[in-house]
């Protein structure tokens, strides 16, 4: 007995280990602005409210609650009913040039300010992404120079 119990222990680690690494997966906060909170809960701590479009990476969903977190690495809870798939992204740098193709000596179609929040039009490639601005514009920035990929 004892040593059908130490073979199930000795395999719990190999498990772990050959499980396989789990894909980053991005949402982003829906039509209207949510409350964050420090716990799964209505209960839990309001730690602050989240913008409209705001893109977050699912970290841990459980029940009608998903663990996420934010541009700046902070960790929250948010109902999982409040984030929808359309993927947003924020732009990390001052500045960043949206080209009209994917290449830095392409036409610039227009600058966007640290923080802008952009919808990506096309999955990032080549250190590319196309992306749509609430305006309508669509260009290419680098995949570096925005959050939520």
């Amino acid at each position: 007995m004892r040593t059908l119990i130490s073979a199930c222990i000795l395999s719990v680690p190999a498990l772990v280990v050959a499980a396989p690494a789990q894909a980053l997966e991005f949402r982003a906060v829906g039509a209207n602005p949510v409350i964050m909170y420090d716990a799964p809960s209505l209960k839990g701590g309001k730690l602050y409210i989240a913008p409209r479009g705001m893109p977050v990476e699912v970290v841990f969903t459980s029940g009608a609650w998903s663990k996420v977190r934010d541009m700046t690495g902070d960790l929250s809870w948010v109902e999982s009913k409040d984030l929808i798939t359309r993927r947003t992204l924020i732009v990390r740098v001052a500045g960043a040039r949206i080209r009209a193709a994917a290449d830095d000596s392409a036409a610039l179609v227009f600058s966007a300010d640290k923080f802008v929040l952009l919808e990506m039009a096309e999955p990032a490639a080549g250190g590319w992404v196309k992306v749509k601005h609430r305006d309508g514009q669509l260009g290419y920035v680098k995949a570096n120079e925005v959050w939520g990929l």
